[in-house]
């Protein structure tokens, strides 16, 4: 007979990712994750040493989805333009998303703003995975500077991700793909195809 329920440690994660989206990581004690997962301290704490340890399994798990999805573009077939464009959408999905309130990564850095933390390791990890990316699919694009073209395009997802929280969630997409472009074509000999 299978077990109805996901173990603990996924059970306790799936919960502190609905508390954590729904309002924020500094806001949501150990305690409420513990109720809301139907477990014991004991048991949190076995799997968790700290809440700070839960909220890097929370960054860390947002991060294996992510470089799942660019892994199955990858192994799909998509180009590196296709790819940089269904990140420019994923951006904007997220974006429109009901109770939004920014990127996970962004507000985990600003809630815990100590460098040096296991959390703002876990963002930079993230941060280095996005780069890297996005630098080689700049590099198969045959862009000039990939590096300095990432940082380019990373600060622009950055500011769309705030303004989807601040502004119009629907025009993320849009916007950040007209702007993507356009810092692409102009470190590039041919333009991007439409």
């Amino acid at each position: 007979m299978m077990n109805a329920h996901p173990p603990v440690r996924e059970r306790i994660l799936a919960s502190a990712t609905r508390l954590f989206d729904a309002a924020s990581i500094r806001s949501v004690s150990a305690d409420r994750v513990i109720a809301d997962a139907g477990t014991t301290k004991v048991t949190f704490y076995r799997h968790f040493p700290s809440k700070d340890h839960l909220v890097v399994a929370y960054l860390e798990d947002q991060l294996r989805l992510l470089q799942v999805a660019v892994d199955r573009e990858r192994t799909g077939g998509s180009d590196a333009c296709g790819i940089l464009l269904g990140l420019a959408a994923a951006n904007g999905d997220a974006a429109c998303r009901p109770g939004f309130r920014g990127c996970t990564f962004i507000n985990a850095a600003a809630e815990y703003p100590a460098e040096g933390s296991i959390v703002r390791n876990a963002v930079g990890q993230y941060r280095a995975w996005l780069h890297a990316v996005v630098t080689d699919l700049l590099t198969e694009l045959a862009v000039e500077g990939p590096e300095v073209v990432a940082d380019q395009l990373i600060m622009l997802r950055d500011g769309a991700m705030v303004h989807g929280f601040m502004g119009d969630p629907a025009s993320v997409t849009g916007s950040l793909t007209t702007a993507g472009r356009a810092i692409i074509d102009a470190r590039r000999r041919a333009p991007l195809p439409s």
